[in-house]
Protein backbone atom coordinates (compact mmCIF):
# COMPACT_ATOMS: atom_id res chain seq x y z
CA UNK A 1 0.00 0.00 0.00
CA UNK A 2 3.11 2.25 -0.01
CA UNK A 3 3.17 2.06 -3.82
CA UNK A 4 2.64 5.52 -5.39
CA UNK A 5 -0.65 4.28 -6.85
CA UNK A 6 -2.08 3.62 -3.36
CA UNK A 7 -0.06 6.09 -1.26
CA UNK A 8 -2.85 8.65 -0.98
CA UNK A 9 -5.64 6.11 -0.50
CA UNK A 10 -5.15 6.22 3.29
CA UNK A 11 -5.62 2.48 3.74
CA UNK A 12 -5.45 0.40 6.91
CA UNK A 13 -4.22 -3.20 6.66
CA UNK A 14 -5.62 -5.89 8.95
CA UNK A 15 -5.50 -9.68 9.05
CA UNK A 16 -7.90 -12.45 10.01
CA UNK A 17 -7.28 -16.19 10.31
CA UNK A 18 -9.95 -18.88 10.61
CA UNK A 19 -10.33 -22.57 9.94
CA UNK A 20 -13.16 -24.63 8.53
CA UNK A 21 -13.29 -27.91 10.40
CA UNK A 22 -16.09 -30.21 9.32
CA UNK A 23 -19.04 -27.87 8.83
CA UNK A 24 -17.92 -25.44 11.53
CA UNK A 25 -15.84 -22.26 11.38
CA UNK A 26 -13.39 -21.30 14.16
CA UNK A 27 -11.48 -18.05 14.70
CA UNK A 28 -7.77 -18.86 15.09
CA UNK A 29 -6.96 -15.34 16.32
CA UNK A 30 -9.60 -15.40 19.05
CA UNK A 31 -9.10 -18.64 21.01
CA UNK A 32 -10.89 -20.78 18.40
CA UNK A 33 -14.19 -19.02 18.95
CA UNK A 34 -16.95 -20.68 16.95
CA UNK A 35 -18.24 -18.35 14.21
CA UNK A 36 -21.44 -18.16 12.19
CA UNK A 37 -21.49 -17.82 8.39
CA UNK A 38 -24.46 -15.71 7.25
CA UNK A 39 -25.59 -13.85 4.17
CA UNK A 40 -26.39 -10.11 4.14
CA UNK A 41 -29.03 -8.21 2.15
CA UNK A 42 -26.62 -7.82 -0.78
CA UNK A 43 -26.19 -11.63 -0.86
CA UNK A 44 -22.61 -11.31 0.34
CA UNK A 45 -21.30 -14.03 2.64
CA UNK A 46 -20.20 -12.72 6.04
CA UNK A 47 -18.20 -14.56 8.70
CA UNK A 48 -19.75 -12.94 11.76
CA UNK A 49 -17.61 -11.69 14.68
CA UNK A 50 -14.38 -12.64 12.92
CA UNK A 51 -11.44 -10.99 14.67
CA UNK A 52 -9.32 -8.63 12.57
CA UNK A 53 -5.89 -7.57 13.81
CA UNK A 54 -4.32 -4.39 12.40
CA UNK A 55 -0.76 -4.99 11.14
CA UNK A 56 2.08 -2.60 10.34
CA UNK A 57 4.87 -4.89 9.10
CA UNK A 58 5.68 -8.28 7.61
CA UNK A 59 6.72 -9.45 11.09
CA UNK A 60 3.26 -8.63 12.44
CA UNK A 61 1.71 -10.81 9.72
CA UNK A 62 4.09 -13.73 10.36
CA UNK A 63 3.38 -13.59 14.10
CA UNK A 64 -0.37 -13.88 13.45
CA UNK A 65 0.17 -16.86 11.13
CA UNK A 66 2.33 -18.54 13.77
CA UNK A 67 -0.27 -17.85 16.46
CA UNK A 68 -3.08 -19.31 14.36
CA UNK A 69 -1.10 -22.38 13.31
CA UNK A 70 -0.70 -23.40 16.95
CA UNK A 71 -4.48 -23.59 17.31
CA UNK A 72 -5.21 -25.24 13.99
CA UNK A 73 -6.68 -28.75 14.02
CA UNK A 74 -4.28 -31.50 12.94
CA UNK A 75 -4.12 -35.27 13.31
CA UNK A 76 -2.60 -38.50 12.06
CA UNK A 77 -3.76 -40.35 8.95
CA UNK A 78 -2.55 -43.39 7.08
CA UNK A 79 -0.65 -41.02 4.76
CA UNK A 80 0.82 -38.44 7.15
CA UNK A 81 2.01 -38.33 10.75
CA UNK A 82 0.85 -34.73 11.16
CA UNK A 83 -1.91 -33.94 8.67
CA UNK A 84 -4.06 -30.81 8.34
CA UNK A 85 -7.59 -31.81 9.31
CA UNK A 86 -9.12 -28.45 8.39
CA UNK A 87 -9.10 -25.83 5.66
CA UNK A 88 -7.33 -22.69 6.91
CA UNK A 89 -8.10 -19.23 5.50
CA UNK A 90 -5.71 -16.35 6.21
CA UNK A 91 -6.96 -13.00 4.92
CA UNK A 92 -5.16 -9.70 4.45
CA UNK A 93 -7.80 -6.97 4.30
CA UNK A 94 -7.41 -3.38 3.08
CA UNK A 95 -9.91 -0.83 4.35
CA UNK A 96 -10.28 2.89 4.00
CA UNK A 97 -9.24 4.86 7.09
CA UNK A 98 -12.01 4.85 9.69
CA UNK A 99 -11.92 1.09 10.31
CA UNK A 100 -12.60 0.27 13.95
CA UNK A 101 -12.06 -2.97 15.81
CA UNK A 102 -15.81 -3.32 16.42
CA UNK A 103 -16.36 -3.43 12.67
CA UNK A 104 -17.75 0.09 12.27
CA UNK A 105 -16.59 2.36 9.42
CA UNK A 106 -13.77 1.61 7.03
CA UNK A 107 -15.20 0.47 3.68
CA UNK A 108 -13.53 -2.58 2.17
CA UNK A 109 -10.96 -1.66 -0.50
CA UNK A 110 -9.48 -5.08 -1.22
CA UNK A 111 -8.96 -8.56 0.21
CA UNK A 112 -6.25 -11.17 -0.29
CA UNK A 113 -7.11 -14.71 0.84
CA UNK A 114 -4.53 -17.45 1.37
CA UNK A 115 -6.24 -20.84 1.67
CA UNK A 116 -4.48 -23.96 2.86
CA UNK A 117 -6.71 -26.85 1.85
CA UNK A 118 -6.77 -30.08 3.83
CA UNK A 119 -5.58 -33.09 1.84
CA UNK A 120 -8.27 -35.36 0.42
CA UNK A 121 -8.92 -38.51 2.42
CA UNK A 122 -8.03 -42.08 1.50
CA UNK A 123 -10.64 -44.78 1.61
CA UNK A 124 -8.69 -46.41 4.45
CA UNK A 125 -9.35 -43.32 6.56
CA UNK A 126 -12.92 -42.49 5.56
CA UNK A 127 -14.16 -46.08 5.95
CA UNK A 128 -12.79 -46.54 9.46
CA UNK A 129 -15.21 -47.66 12.14
CA UNK A 130 -14.28 -44.59 14.22
CA UNK A 131 -17.11 -42.11 13.69
CA UNK A 132 -15.02 -39.01 14.45
CA UNK A 133 -12.42 -39.83 11.79
CA UNK A 134 -15.11 -40.94 9.35
CA UNK A 135 -17.10 -37.70 9.62
CA UNK A 136 -13.91 -35.65 9.52
CA UNK A 137 -12.76 -37.31 6.30
CA UNK A 138 -16.21 -37.20 4.70
CA UNK A 139 -16.49 -33.44 5.24
CA UNK A 140 -13.00 -32.83 3.83
CA UNK A 141 -13.73 -34.87 0.70
CA UNK A 142 -17.14 -33.26 0.19
CA UNK A 143 -15.76 -29.72 0.46
CA UNK A 144 -12.89 -30.46 -1.96
CA UNK A 145 -15.32 -32.02 -4.43
CA UNK A 146 -17.62 -29.00 -4.07
CA UNK A 147 -14.71 -26.66 -4.77
CA UNK A 148 -13.76 -28.62 -7.88
CA UNK A 149 -17.37 -28.62 -9.15
CA UNK A 150 -17.67 -24.86 -8.57
CA UNK A 151 -14.50 -24.31 -10.61
CA UNK A 152 -15.81 -26.67 -13.31
CA UNK A 153 -19.18 -24.85 -13.40
CA UNK A 154 -17.51 -21.44 -13.64
CA UNK A 155 -15.88 -22.62 -16.85
CA UNK A 156 -19.28 -23.47 -18.37
CA UNK A 157 -21.46 -20.52 -19.29
CA UNK A 158 -24.91 -20.65 -17.66
CA UNK A 159 -24.04 -23.61 -15.42
CA UNK A 160 -25.36 -23.72 -11.86
CA UNK A 161 -22.68 -22.99 -9.25
CA UNK A 162 -23.01 -25.43 -6.31
CA UNK A 163 -21.52 -23.03 -3.73
CA UNK A 164 -23.98 -24.13 -1.05
CA UNK A 165 -22.73 -27.72 -1.09
CA UNK A 166 -20.06 -27.00 1.55
CA UNK A 167 -18.98 -24.39 4.09
CA UNK A 168 -15.67 -23.99 2.24
CA UNK A 169 -17.29 -22.95 -1.06
CA UNK A 170 -19.76 -20.68 0.73
CA UNK A 171 -16.92 -18.77 2.38
CA UNK A 172 -14.81 -18.62 -0.81
CA UNK A 173 -17.60 -17.61 -3.17
CA UNK A 174 -16.51 -13.97 -3.49
CA UNK A 175 -12.98 -15.14 -4.36
CA UNK A 176 -14.31 -16.64 -7.60
CA UNK A 177 -17.14 -14.32 -8.63
CA UNK A 178 -16.32 -10.75 -9.64
CA UNK A 179 -14.62 -8.85 -12.38
CA UNK A 180 -11.50 -8.10 -10.34
CA UNK A 181 -11.09 -11.44 -8.58
CA UNK A 182 -8.00 -13.51 -9.40
CA UNK A 183 -7.25 -17.08 -8.39
CA UNK A 184 -4.00 -19.01 -8.16
CA UNK A 185 -3.70 -22.63 -7.00
CA UNK A 186 -0.42 -24.09 -5.70
CA UNK A 187 -0.26 -27.90 -5.68
CA UNK A 188 1.98 -29.85 -3.30
CA UNK A 189 3.26 -33.03 -4.96
CA UNK A 190 5.79 -35.73 -4.13
CA UNK A 191 8.67 -36.90 -6.36
CA UNK A 192 8.38 -40.43 -4.92
CA UNK A 193 7.15 -43.21 -7.20
CA UNK A 194 4.98 -44.61 -4.40
CA UNK A 195 2.96 -41.35 -4.43
CA UNK A 196 2.53 -41.26 -8.21
CA UNK A 197 -1.23 -41.85 -8.13
CA UNK A 198 -1.82 -39.14 -5.52
CA UNK A 199 0.44 -36.71 -7.39
CA UNK A 200 -1.53 -37.22 -10.62
CA UNK A 201 -4.86 -36.75 -8.81
CA UNK A 202 -3.57 -33.53 -7.23
CA UNK A 203 -2.35 -32.18 -10.57
CA UNK A 204 -5.67 -33.05 -12.25
CA UNK A 205 -7.48 -31.20 -9.46
CA UNK A 206 -5.25 -28.11 -9.78
CA UNK A 207 -5.60 -28.20 -13.58
CA UNK A 208 -9.29 -27.39 -13.18
CA UNK A 209 -8.39 -23.84 -12.12
CA UNK A 210 -7.07 -23.15 -15.63
CA UNK A 211 -10.68 -23.39 -16.84
CA UNK A 212 -11.37 -20.07 -15.10
CA UNK A 213 -11.16 -17.72 -18.09
CA UNK A 214 -12.00 -13.97 -18.18
CA UNK A 215 -15.65 -14.68 -19.06
CA UNK A 216 -16.17 -17.05 -16.15
CA UNK A 217 -14.53 -14.62 -13.69
CA UNK A 218 -16.87 -11.77 -14.60
CA UNK A 219 -20.08 -13.78 -14.77
CA UNK A 220 -22.85 -13.24 -12.28
CA UNK A 221 -24.39 -16.14 -10.34
CA UNK A 222 -27.36 -17.81 -11.99
CA UNK A 223 -30.71 -17.77 -10.14
CA UNK A 224 -30.37 -19.92 -7.05
CA UNK A 225 -26.57 -19.65 -6.92
CA UNK A 226 -26.49 -16.63 -4.65
CA UNK A 227 -29.58 -17.55 -2.64
CA UNK A 228 -31.89 -14.94 -4.13
CA UNK A 229 -34.79 -16.57 -2.30
CA UNK A 230 -33.22 -16.05 1.12
CA UNK A 231 -33.52 -12.29 1.49
CA UNK A 232 -35.20 -9.46 -0.40
CA UNK A 233 -32.83 -6.94 -1.95
CA UNK A 234 -34.26 -4.16 0.20
CA UNK A 235 -33.04 -5.70 3.45
CA UNK A 236 -29.51 -4.30 3.25
CA UNK A 237 -27.53 -4.98 6.40
CA UNK A 238 -29.74 -7.87 7.52
CA UNK A 239 -28.15 -11.27 7.97
CA UNK A 240 -29.66 -14.65 7.18
CA UNK A 241 -28.50 -18.28 7.42
CA UNK A 242 -26.79 -19.52 4.26
CA UNK A 243 -29.71 -20.55 2.10
CA UNK A 244 -32.55 -23.00 2.36
CA UNK A 245 -32.38 -26.77 2.58
CA UNK A 246 -33.76 -27.34 -0.94
CA UNK A 247 -30.88 -25.46 -2.61
CA UNK A 248 -28.32 -27.18 -0.37
CA UNK A 249 -29.74 -30.62 -1.23
CA UNK A 250 -29.71 -29.82 -4.96
CA UNK A 251 -26.04 -28.86 -4.78
CA UNK A 252 -25.21 -31.98 -2.77
CA UNK A 253 -27.07 -34.18 -5.29
CA UNK A 254 -25.05 -32.58 -8.10
CA UNK A 255 -21.77 -33.46 -6.36
CA UNK A 256 -22.77 -37.06 -5.74
CA UNK A 257 -23.94 -37.51 -9.34
CA UNK A 258 -20.56 -36.33 -10.65
CA UNK A 259 -18.61 -38.58 -8.26
CA UNK A 260 -20.64 -41.73 -8.89
CA UNK A 261 -23.37 -43.21 -11.05
CA UNK A 262 -26.71 -44.85 -10.43
CA UNK A 263 -26.92 -46.63 -7.08
CA UNK A 264 -23.44 -45.41 -6.14
CA UNK A 265 -24.37 -41.72 -6.40
CA UNK A 266 -27.56 -42.41 -4.42
CA UNK A 267 -25.58 -44.10 -1.63
CA UNK A 268 -23.14 -41.18 -1.56
CA UNK A 269 -26.02 -38.70 -1.39
CA UNK A 270 -27.72 -40.63 1.42
CA UNK A 271 -24.47 -40.74 3.39
CA UNK A 272 -23.57 -37.04 2.96
CA UNK A 273 -27.14 -35.97 3.67
CA UNK A 274 -27.08 -38.03 6.89
CA UNK A 275 -23.77 -36.38 7.88
CA UNK A 276 -25.16 -32.89 7.13
CA UNK A 277 -28.30 -33.54 9.18
CA UNK A 278 -26.18 -34.97 11.99
CA UNK A 279 -24.10 -31.76 12.11
CA UNK A 280 -27.21 -29.57 12.03
CA UNK A 281 -28.95 -31.49 14.81
CA UNK A 282 -25.77 -31.51 16.90
CA UNK A 283 -25.44 -27.72 16.64
CA UNK A 284 -29.09 -27.28 17.52
CA UNK A 285 -28.83 -29.69 20.46
CA UNK A 286 -25.77 -27.94 21.90
CA UNK A 287 -27.46 -24.52 21.59
CA UNK A 288 -30.60 -25.83 23.29
CA UNK A 289 -28.52 -27.44 26.04
CA UNK A 290 -26.74 -24.12 26.71
CA UNK A 291 -30.07 -22.29 26.83
CA UNK A 292 -31.46 -24.95 29.16
CA UNK A 293 -28.52 -24.55 31.55
CA UNK A 294 -28.96 -20.75 31.65
CA UNK A 295 -32.70 -21.05 32.17
CA UNK A 296 -32.24 -23.69 34.88
CA UNK A 297 -29.73 -21.42 36.62
CA UNK A 298 -32.22 -18.53 36.59
CA UNK A 299 -35.04 -20.71 37.93
CA UNK A 300 -32.74 -22.15 40.61
CA UNK A 301 -31.95 -18.62 41.82
CA UNK A 302 -35.67 -17.88 42.01
CA UNK A 303 -36.30 -21.12 43.93
CA UNK A 304 -33.56 -20.18 46.37
CA UNK A 305 -35.20 -16.81 46.99
CA UNK A 306 -38.56 -18.51 47.54
CA UNK A 307 -37.06 -20.82 50.16
CA UNK A 308 -35.21 -17.97 51.90
CA UNK A 309 -38.43 -15.95 52.06
CA UNK A 310 -40.23 -18.89 53.71
CA UNK A 311 -37.44 -19.36 56.25
CA UNK A 312 -37.25 -15.67 57.20
CA UNK A 313 -40.89 -14.57 56.96
CA UNK A 314 -43.36 -16.15 59.36
CA UNK A 315 -46.28 -14.45 57.57
CA UNK A 316 -45.45 -15.70 54.08
CA UNK A 317 -48.32 -16.42 51.68
CA UNK A 318 -48.32 -20.21 51.35
CA UNK A 319 -50.76 -20.15 48.42
CA UNK A 320 -48.52 -17.76 46.48
CA UNK A 321 -45.52 -19.98 47.30
CA UNK A 322 -47.21 -23.16 46.05
CA UNK A 323 -48.51 -21.42 42.92
CA UNK A 324 -45.07 -20.07 41.95
CA UNK A 325 -43.29 -23.35 42.74
CA UNK A 326 -45.77 -25.23 40.56
CA UNK A 327 -45.10 -22.78 37.69
CA UNK A 328 -41.34 -23.21 38.04
CA UNK A 329 -41.59 -27.01 38.07
CA UNK A 330 -43.90 -26.98 35.01
CA UNK A 331 -41.43 -24.73 33.20
CA UNK A 332 -38.58 -27.11 34.06
CA UNK A 333 -40.51 -30.19 32.94
CA UNK A 334 -41.40 -28.56 29.59
CA UNK A 335 -37.82 -27.48 28.95
CA UNK A 336 -36.29 -30.83 29.94
CA UNK A 337 -38.87 -32.73 27.87
CA UNK A 338 -38.06 -30.65 24.79
CA UNK A 339 -34.34 -31.15 25.37
CA UNK A 340 -34.73 -34.90 25.80
CA UNK A 341 -36.69 -35.12 22.56
CA UNK A 342 -33.77 -33.44 20.78
CA UNK A 343 -31.38 -35.92 22.40
CA UNK A 344 -33.52 -38.79 21.08
CA UNK A 345 -33.59 -37.17 17.64
CA UNK A 346 -29.80 -36.85 17.69
CA UNK A 347 -29.39 -40.48 18.77
CA UNK A 348 -31.65 -41.58 15.89
CA UNK A 349 -29.57 -39.52 13.45
CA UNK A 350 -26.39 -41.19 14.75
CA UNK A 351 -27.92 -44.56 13.88
CA UNK A 352 -28.88 -43.35 10.39
CA UNK A 353 -25.35 -42.10 9.76
CA UNK A 354 -23.95 -45.44 10.92
CA UNK A 355 -26.23 -47.33 8.50
CA UNK A 356 -25.37 -44.98 5.62
CA UNK A 357 -21.65 -45.33 6.31
CA UNK A 358 -21.90 -49.14 6.20
CA UNK A 359 -23.40 -48.90 2.71
CA UNK A 360 -20.81 -46.44 1.47
CA UNK A 361 -17.96 -48.67 2.69
CA UNK A 362 -19.11 -51.31 0.18
CA UNK A 363 -18.61 -48.93 -2.76
CA UNK A 364 -15.55 -49.26 -5.03
CA UNK A 365 -12.65 -47.17 -3.74
CA UNK A 366 -13.84 -47.33 -0.14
Amino acid sequence: HKHSKYKNKDLVISCSYFEIYGSKVFDLLNKRKKLRVLEDGNQQVQVCELEEKIVHSVQDVLKLIELGNKLRTSGQTSANQNSSRSHAVFQIVLRKRGYRKDGGGGNLFGKFSLIDLAGNERGADTSTSDRHTRLEGAEINKSLLALKECIRALGRKGAHLPFRASKLTQVLRDSFIGEKSKTCMIAMVSPGMSCCEHTLNTLRYADRVKELGPESKSRRPAPGDAGDSVLDEGKNGALSPMGDKIVNNQDLAMLCTHSGSGDQSQELYTFHEAVTQLNDIEDNLVDEHKNSIEEARTLLDEEQKLVERIDSDVDYDVEEYVKRLDEILAQKITKFTELREKVCQFRKQLEEEEMASRNIRKLPGY
